[in-house]
């Protein structure tokens, strides 16, 4: 009988790093590597970041307040920002804009303004300026940039009707229209997942009814029913009274698609067995959904939510343009636009659409940023 040697066993390799990453990873520690690989909805995100930070550090980074005018430039035409001047030394770092030459024609009597490289307005960043409330108690005076001199004409973006800067506006029409769409997607998500759940944990009755409801409203008109609600806001109510009806009026209608989702979220949870342990081990129906429900799909609620909110401010966008949405002295993009109705502003005074490319901008960055998280928030997809 011959000795056979039993060879011992190779050694188990060791696992890659990356894949042992993602083995022990968190959901949402997954979520992220996804959604970084995802370099379009990477910018997205920083761009809709800094609109953000626009809208909170509105009276900072304007060069003046969106009430101030100067009527004698009436719709000035936009300058060209120049960093740099040349004297007898050389190049030098000294912002300037040209000033305005004007002319009246004798005929339509219609005032155009042209730049005059002859009278050079100095201009300053992180100068002092208009005094402004930051955050609405801290008074500050300094803005990222500012003319030298507080009367020269400085227009950026150029000038609308009444001579007020429409870059300024524009800057301060950031915080109404984003902050609106935050809000109003905020309500609707409240709503959208205490209904839809309610009506996908529980069914019967109370799912025929809440689902009757929800069709009842995504069949009626979009702007008719748009036209009726803000017809009802009394003419005496203040400015403040008129943003919060109106974020109210957004959020009443954009709640039914969410609601939808978290139905069939709901119904296709229910009867899994971490819902059913749960109810076994004595929870109640609302903390199971608090607690258990909810958690498991969080991700795709934030993915949904980032893409309501740009139909959020479309629509403020939208009533506010059409007039029965916010109005003067409220400034917001929609309300800026309504400045851009008339035939003269689309011939002789393009640049009063401009917030209308903030809007482009803003509206394209959360889509972007919501597919990105649409697909991040299946880690383990394809």
């Amino acid at each position: 009988m011959t000795d056979q040697t039993i060879a011992p066993a190779a050694p188990l390799a060791p696992l890659a790093e990356p894949e042992y990453k993602e083995q022990v990873a968190g959901q949402w520690q997954l979520i992220w590597w996804r959604f970084r690989r995802n370099k379009i909805a990477l910018l997205s995100g920083a761009v809709v970041l800094a609109i953000y930070l626009v809208a909170i550090f509105a009276e900072f980074l304007a060069p003046f307040s969106p009430e101030y005018y100067e009527g004698r430039y009436a719709y000035a035409q936009p300058q060209q920002l120049h960093l740099f001047s040349q004297d007898e030394d050389g190049w030098r770092f000294a912002p300037y804009v040209n000033g305005y030459t004007s002319s009246v024609d004798p005929v339509s009597f219609k005032r155009t303004f042209v730049p005059d490289a002859d009278k050079p307005v100095p201009v300053a960043f992180f100068g002092k300026g208009e005094p402004y409330l930051m955050f609405g108690f801290i008074p500050a005076d300094i803005h990222f940039i500012t003319p030298v001199n507080a009367r020269d004409p400085m227009y950026l973006f150029g000038a609308d009707r009444l001579g007020r800067d429409v870059l300024s506006r524009t800057i301060h029409g950031t915080r109404v229209s984003m902050s609106i769409g935050l809000i109003g997607v905020t309500v609707s998500l409240v709503l959208g997942i205490i209904l839809g759940g309610i009506s996908g944990f529980m069914g019967g009755t109370v799912d025929n009814l809440i689902q009757r409801s929800i069709e009842f409203l995504q069949s009626i008109p979009t702007i008719p029913l748009w036209m009726g609600l803000a017809a009802a806001i009394p003419q005496s109510w203040s400015a403040l009274q008129v943003y919060f009806a109106i974020t109210i009026i957004l959020s009443l209608i954009g709640w039914t698609g969410l609601a939808r989702e978290v139905r069939g979220k709901f119904m296709a949870l229910k009867h899994e067995d971490f819902v059913v342990a749960a109810r076994l081990d004595g929870l109640g129906e609302m903390a199971i959904i608090r607690k258990h429900l909810v958690p498991s799909f969080l991700s795709h609620i934030v993915a949904s939510v980032t893409l309501a909110i740009p139909a959020m401010i479309l629509a403020e966008t939208a009533l506010s343009f059409i007039g029965i949405g916010l109005k003067p002295p409220v400034v917001s993009w929609g309300v800026l636009l309504q400045e851009a109705q008339n035939i003269r502003s689309v011939a002789s005074a393009p640049w009063l659409f401009l917030p209308g490319a903030a809007i482009v901008v803003a509206v394209l960055s959360m889509n972007f940023l919501g597919d990105g998280l649409i697909d991040a928030a299946d880690p383990y997809g394809q």
